[in-house]
């Protein structure tokens, strides 16, 4: 089992579905990836060779933000909603949902963590 991207890779599937299981990569770049490569539609990661595994590592790392930096950056959008007091940063402190969804009856976790602090 290798670590692409920072994301385990199942050995077991093809490329193209095997890539959509890390963050930030989706069908459409999966497909783009695969083609960059020159790789078979029908391989699957473990007929990969050590050569095109360090080339798709190489490739996505450099075109595609993905998996922990990606994690990273939403984290620090949501810190600077926070800092600046903007609407869906105080959302966001309070574990309330943010897109103007119905609270009085639904909900419910968001509500319960609330009322354990």
């Amino acid at each position: 089992m290798s670590y692409i991207g920072g994301a385990r890779s199942v050995p077991d599937e093809k490329v193209r579905i095997a890539s959509t299981k890390m963050a930030g990569i989706g069908p459409k770049k999966a497909i783009q990836v695969r083609y960059r490569l020159g790789i078979s539609e029908n391989i699957k990661m473990n007929e990969l060779t050590k050569y095109q595994i360090d080339l798709l590592e190489q490739v996505i790392g450099q075109d595609h933000v993905v998996h922990w930096e990606l994690k990273r950056g939403e984290r620090a959008d949501i810190e600077r909603l926070i800092s600046i007091s903007r609407y869906r940063g105080i959302r966001h402190q309070d574990g309330s949902p943010l897109r103007g969804q119905r609270t009085h009856t639904n909900a419910r976790t968001a509500r319960k963590k609330k009322s354990e602090e």
